[in-house]
Formats: structure tokens, C-alpha cells, sequence
């Protein structure tokens, strides 16, 4: 066990596995896959703790996350929400509350949908790294909402996957409620899930137009969402596995709003507004956050 404490924390696991997760313990190329980043593979599990953090290390990484949301809102605008995950559970800063998951949900479905349909490959490959809806539809059918629960409950994340349609043009899965503390946990448990390699690695291969925020830092695994809410105005998402400066890896959640903006004044398509505040997010968080040991 770590004596420090970056950005993610010490986690505590059963039957074999240990945290913070070092590229070695990250899976290597899937089958589907047209490029790799790493040759490695893993076999961890791991017992979710979601307990209130508690004592000094925490604190340390709290005031961190605070002093990235005060830097990011002030200087672009807009509302912000960091998490991060220790072995005492969630560490939050900013805008906390459940909110619309969007595409990051995609993530448990994959994982869901491969553990009995692993010739589903190729639609799981389509969902993560480059955010295919209709091809995370496929995969919600084969595996249904009872098996994306179970993959969320041994994550650590108690919300069940949404499977009514509440919004029209939008996936029923993609208007779950989860705060970016859920997603944290989430993603400090990705590793030691059954049946997680094949979609961590499409994690560490996401699209380059999607490579802001948290896809601006080399060698993390992450997956994003974005979506208007009823006023037109765009919300960003990202969760993930992100390198510290010590070669482990920290699980870090990010939601971000703009200022005040509806989605048809910021010129571009959706990448680009998202960039405005994602990138934002992502630089500090890399520059102060990760370097806390």
C-alpha cells in the first residue's frame, strides 16, 4: 500500500488485488482493436469500499480538487465538478449533484453486454472509442438493464441503470443519474471487474477528436459523455484512469457546464464546445492534483 496520495488515493482490495494500479496491472490490445498502447494484461477483482473518506491524506487531496474548481471557474466560467476515489471512498469538489451520465454509462454496458455476448466485440469497440450510439443500443438490448446493475453494484455504484426513455432522441441509459463521485468509484473499480480488459483497453484507444479533458493526458483510459439539458445548454462529462506522476494511475471523474451559454452560441460542433471547459479542467487538475503525494 501507497504511503502517499495523489490524486486518486490508496484503494483497498480482496482476492489479489492491489492499488494504486500501475500500467503493468492494465490490460493490453483487445481483438477488435486497430492500435494498441500497451502489451500488458491484468486479472484483478476487487471488493468496492464506499465509506466517507476520512484524515489527513483526504483532506489534502479535498483542498487539491477545491483549489482546481476555484482556478478553473473563476478563469473560464461555467460550473465544475472533480472526484476522486480513495480506499475510505469518494473525495468531491464542486458541482456534486446526480446528473444526465450520457455516454460515460456506455462503459458498464460493454462490460455487461461482453461477459455473455463476446462476439458483441465489435459494437462494444464502437461504443467506447468512438462513442457510437446505435451501437451502444445493440448492446444494452443483449445484455438488458439486470446485468448492467450487477456490473454497477460490484463497482461500487448503488444508482440502477435508467432503461425508460425520459427524454425523446435520447437513450433511456443515457439519462442515468450519477455524480461525478459515483463515477469515481466506478472508475476505481474498473480494473478488478469481471470481464473489464477488452473495454479498458478501447478506453486507452478513444477517438483523437474526442482527446480533450481528460483525453489530453497521455496514456489515460477514459470515456466521455456530453448532452443538452432542456435549455440547450451543454453538460460534459468524463470518467477515468489517469497517470500520476509516480506511474500509477489515479480514477478521476469530471463534470462541466459553460457559463450560462446555450449550445447554439458556442461555434462548432460538440467536440469543440467541449473543449472550452474540458480542456480547462484538464490542464490544472494534471499540473496541481496529481503531483499531491
Amino acid at each position: 500500500m501507497a504511503a502517499g496520495f495523489g490524486l486518486a488515493g490508496v484503494l483497498i482490495f480482496a482476492r489479489g488485488c492491489t492499488l494504486p494500479l500501475r500500467v503493468e496491472d492494465l490490460p493490453g490490445p483487445a481483438t477488435a482493436t486497430t492500435q494498441s498502447q500497451s502489451s500488458a494484461s491484468v486479472n484483478v477483482t476487487a471488493t468496492p469500499d464506499t465509506a466517507q473518506p476520512q484524515g489527513g491524506e483526504e483532506a489534502g487531496a479535498l483542498a487539491a480538487l477545491e483549489s482546481v474548481i476555484a482556478d478553473v471557474e473563476l478563469t473560464f466560467g461555467g460550473k465544475l465538478g472533480i472526484a476522486t476515489a480513495s480506499s475510505q471512498g469518494a473525495i468531491a469538489a464542486g458541482f456534486q449533484d446526480a446528473s444526465p451520465a450520457w455516454s460515460t454509462v456506455k462503459v458498464p454496458i460493454a462490460i455487461a453486454a461482453l461477459r455473455t455476448q463476446p462476439h458483441q466485440l465489435v459494437d462494444a469497440e464502437l461504443a467506447i472509442t468512438v462513442s457510437d450510439n446505435e451501437a451502444a443500443e445493440r448492446l444494452f438490448a443483449a445484455s438488458g438493464a439486470e446485468a448492467v446493475n450487477t456490473v454497477l453494484k460490484e463497482a461500487g455504484v448503488g444508482t440502477p441503470v435508467n432503461d425508460v426513455v425520459l427524454r425523446p432522441g435520447f437513450s433511456s441509459f443515457g439519462q442515468t443519474a450519477l455524480s461525478v463521485s459515483d463515477e469515481a468509484v466506478l472508475a476505481s473499480n474498473l480494473a478488478c471487474l469481471e470481464g473489464a480488459d477488452p473495454v479498458l483497453e478501447m478506453m486507452g484507444r478513444v477517438d483523437p477528436s474526442q482527446s480533450y479533458g481528460l483525453g489530453a493526458i497521455e496514456g489515460a483510459r477514459f470515456k466521455g459523455g456530453w448532452g443538452p439539458d432542456e435549455a440547450g445548454s451543454y453538460q460534459v462529462c468524463q470518467f477515468g484512469l489517469v497517470p500520476r506522476n509516480d506511474g500509477a494511475f489515479a480514477p478521476v471523474a469530471l463534470s462541466a457546464f459553460p457559463p450560462g451559454r446555450s449550445v447554439r452560441d458556442w461555434p462548432g460542433d460538440a467536440h469543440t464546445r467541449c473543449n472550452h471547459t474540458c480542456d480547462a479542467s484538464a490542464v490544472p487538475s494534471r499540473r496541481r492534483v496529481l503531483v499531491v503525494n
